[in-house]
């Protein structure tokens, strides 16, 4: 049955990204808000298909602490599934994605029309430059700037590899930045196609002030994600064990 529900959501999944994709096609000729509300069709569609055919629920917590306006937002990064729901949590996010992502045929395109921040990552120090500028101009704008500080998919409970762009991202741009914690690995596990029914529980915590030293900062942000993080992990878990 696992596997049978896994197979159902992933064709579903893939069949709902095809047709919001084309469906998407005459947004380039409006404005970047019009894909933007095709974007959030997609993702929540997706949870709802989930939902339906993987027995996978969603839990959101502490999204009234999210400020108005420019922030940024610094998650864990556990799965794709992140990837598409926070888009649905903020009123006009711009993530922090590899320069390579654009050079895919049609989503890369989509990705320039939604004026995401593309970091080349193999220029170094000029891809840090070229990112605080772009998040500069982005928050400027009003918008809320995505980042996973750890630059990748980790397993639930692997130990932490945070980067600096976060923290150098963090002590340019002078705004809050919010902590996002869950635990969707271990429903939706990273270079698997099974998925576990469950809860994925996403959680929002308390936003870090602007004006703390990078150093005090880095600190404070990894703890944060990382404690709430193992705490979620650990609910997730013996939700697992024991299934309603």
């Amino acid at each position: 049955m696992l596997v049978l529900r896994s197979v159902a959501f992933n064709i579903s999944f893939y069949l709902n990204l095809v047709l919001h994709i084309i469906l998407a096609l005459p947004t380039f000729a409006l404005p970047r808000g019009a894909f933007m509300t095709l974007a959030r069709s997609w993702a929540r569609t997706s949870n709802l298909l989930l939902r339906v055919t993987a027995g996978v629920a969603v839990e959101y917590r502490g999204l009234e602490k999210i400020p108005p306006g420019a922030v940024l937002v610094a998650s864990k990064h556990q799965s794709v599934w992140e990837t598409f729901t926070l888009v649905t949590l903020f009123g006009d996010p711009a993530y922090v994605v590899k320069r390579e992502l654009m050079w895919i045929p049609v989503f890369g395109w989509y990705i320039w029309k939604s004026d995401m921040i593309p970091v080349d990552r193999s220029a170094r120090g000029g891809a840090m430059a070229g990112m605080i500028e772009r998040a500069r101009a982005e928050l400027a704008r009003g918008r809320q700037i995505i980042i996973f500080p750890e630059g990748t998919r980790t397993a639930p409970g692997a130990p932490p590899a945070y980067k600096q762009g976060i923290a150098n991202l963090y002590a340019a741009t002078g705004v809050p930045c919010v902590p996002v914690a869950l635990n969707s690995g271990l429903f939706w596990p990273r270079r698997k196609f099974l998925r576990y029914p469950g809860t994925i529980v996403l959680e929002v915590l308390d936003a870090i002030p602007p004006g703390l030293e990078r150093e005090t900062f880095a600190a404070r942000l990894q703890n944060d994600i990382e404690t709430a993080s193992a705490r979620l992990i650990a609910e997730g878990e013996r939700s697992l064990r024991s299934p309603a």
